[in-house]
């Protein structure tokens, strides 16, 4: 089971149950018994996505393009 949650920056995140602690890349380190947990999901590319879909509404679509499509 995976937790979904925001930190204080407010980038979403994604943990493993039963850990203590997740470093967000911001730098700060966070304790995840103390946060909002927003989704639980059973696999880690269901957390993935949901730490996507998050990201999306909070600061919009991201575009991005590879090498065959330029």
């Amino acid at each position: 089971m995976y937790l979904v949650f925001r930190c204080d920056c407010g980038r979403a995140i994604y943990a493993k149950e039963g850990t203590a602690r997740k470093k967000c890349v911001c730098g700060k380190n966070l304790k995840v018994k103390e946060r909002r947990i927003f989704a639980k999901t059973e696999t880690a590319e269901d957390a993935s996505e949901m730490v996507r879909k998050l990201q999306e509404e909070k600061y919009g679509g991201a575009v991005f393009t590879t090498a065959d499509k330029i």
